[in-house]
């Protein structure tokens, strides 16, 4: 064996020229059993199996864990939803900064009224302060109408009284029909709705006082030969804050759930000009 790596050496280049990582050929036994080990080293070096791509340098990294990417998208999702949260919010904000600039322009509700409430006593806008009002103009006569925006009225305070953390809601009904709508007619008929229901009645100048104050338009019709005739009028629910100022109002297309949640966040925002 020793006589064929001699020859080998001798008959073979050497690889690495003029960098002396093989001395010169010995021939004595010693010198051939030092140059075995190195000739097997290095062709263990040179033979031995290539890197797995997943060892050599720069190659991609492990895939990303289950829970990683959950998590990632868990973090994406929460920001989205935040982010439509707020944009919803903001287009509420919107909405109720001109809503709040269309009732200052309106200016409805301005100065003080006196009339007579359904039990004889007198009544003004500040005997009202410190509640809440949903307040309706109409005429005990009223065939269909008036009864049926009542109902809602009082159906909405119903609501509301449901909640025991919410403030009480006093309705309030005051009449424009002064010729027929005395205390005794407005007692009987305010006690079919909500047993809260404050009627108020006044002479002629009273009544077109307090409607002007509120932008009520009224008018009666031709009376029959009954005597009797239909009053045309405006037919809203206004919402009055504990400080008597107009808050809001509620036309037809308004049901009672609405309403009582419209009051329920005019409440929560509620801050008092005088405190």
């Amino acid at each position: 064996m020793l006589r064929h790596i001699q020859r080998v050496c001798k008959s073979s280049p050497c690889p690495f020229p003029n960098h002396g990582l093989i001395p010169p050929i010995s021939t004595t036994p010693k010198d051939y059993a030092n140059k075995v080990k190195w000739l097997v080293a290095a062709r263990e070096i040179s033979t031995s199996p290539p890197l797995q791509k997943s060892q050599q340098p720069g190659s991609s990294q492990a895939p990303i864990p289950l829970r990683t990417r959950l998590l990632v998208g868990a973090i994406i999702g929460g920001a989205a939803v935040g982010i439509w949260q707020y944009l919803r919010w903001e287009k509420q904000e919107t909405k109720k900064l001109e809503r709040m600039q269309e009732l200052r322009t309106i200016a409805v509700g301005q100065g003080d009224f006196s009339l007579t409430d359904h039990t004889g006593q007198p009544c003004s806008k500040k005997d009202l302060r410190g509640n809440w009002v949903l307040m309706y103009f109409g005429f005990t006569h009223c065939p269909d109408i008036c009864p049926d925006e009542l109902q809602k009225l009082s159906s909405s305070v119903s609501l509301l009284d449901k909640d025991p953390a919410l403030p009480p809601v006093l309705p309030v009904f005051i009449s424009v029909d002064p010729e027929r709508d005395n205390v005794a007619a407005l007692a009987k008929y305010v006690s079919e709705f909500h047993p809260r229901l404050k009627g108020l009645t006044g002479t002629d100048e009273q009544t077109k006082a307090v409607a002007k104050g509120y932008r009520v338009y009224y008018s009666a019709g031709p009376a029959d030969e009954d005597n009797d005739y239909i009053i045309d009028h405006t037919i809203l629910i206004y919402l009055l804050n504990p400080d008597g100022l107009f808050t809001d109002y509620y036309d037809r297309s308004k049901n009672d759930q609405e309403i009582a949640e419209s009051v329920k966040r005019h409440m929560k925002n509620y801050k008092s000009i005088f405190s």
